[in-house]
């Protein structure tokens, strides 16, 4: 729904910068989020701990990663928090599949791998909170996407069978969730999908804007 690389780009290089560690790029970033911030920091960390200009002073990088991970993640909420949603965008046609989803009276959720306090606000900052009746993030369970739990709790939640409820979502993350919780799945072409072809990942259809996917609901 929400292009975020940017506050993701912002907040990891704030976090970075207190670290006394080169910035991160964004292509980078594409490659690394969605499988929860606890991810997104280790893979950076690696990556960033790695580079020449960071071992060319000598410095011991062997197990950094690991010591440097409680400070980092401290800082990165910090930040996060701080700018949530002033560096990201909504993609085109997001407000107006929701709202033709929601005059259907469809229930529905937002389910995340972002932390929950985060994707709150992210929501409320672009005024998206209003179109679901439940938010979850990556800590409201005890397994994150792609384990199919979250999902199977969510259609708990919204009092509907997997069988039939839908998942719109980015990622292969999404898709695999999908699949093993026995949920109809549509991708959209756009998204992030760790650098890798989002029709590649499992799918019933593939969507260009979320107003495209207003009639899927009962079409199968």
């Amino acid at each position: 729904m929400v292009d975020t690389l940017g506050d993701f780009e912002v907040a990891l290089n704030r976090s970075l910068a207190g670290l006394d560690l080169p910035p991160v790029t964004r292509a980078l970033v594409e490659r690394t989020v969605g499988k929860g911030s606890e991810h997104l920091i280790r893979a950076v960390l690696d990556h960033q701990l790695a580079l020449p200009e960071v071992t060319a002073y000598g410095r011991v990088c062997v197990g950094r990663a690991d010591v440097l991970f409680e400070p980092a993640w401290q800082a990165y909420q910090r930040h996060y928090r701080d700018i949530n949603g002033q560096f990201s965008t909504v993609y085109p046609g997001v407000v107006q599949g929701l709202q033709a989803w929601r005059d259907q009276g469809l229930p529905m959720a937002c389910l995340t791998n972002k932390p929950l306090a985060f994707a709150q606000g992210l929501l409320k900052a672009k005024g998206l909170d209003g179109y679901f009746d439940r938010v979850f993030g990556g800590d409201s369970f005890e397994r994150k996407k792609p384990d199919p739990l979250p999902l199977l709790k969510t259609c708990e939640a919204l009092g509907t069978a997997p069988a039939q409820t839908l998942m719109v979502g980015d990622s292969q993350n999404d898709a695999l969730a999908a699949r093993a919780a026995g949920c109809l799945v549509a991708l959209v072409t756009y998204g992030y999908n760790h650098g890798e072809p989002i029709e590649q990942a499992p799918h019933d259809w593939l969507l260009n804007s979320l107003i495209d996917g207003w009639n899927l609901v009962g079409s199968r």
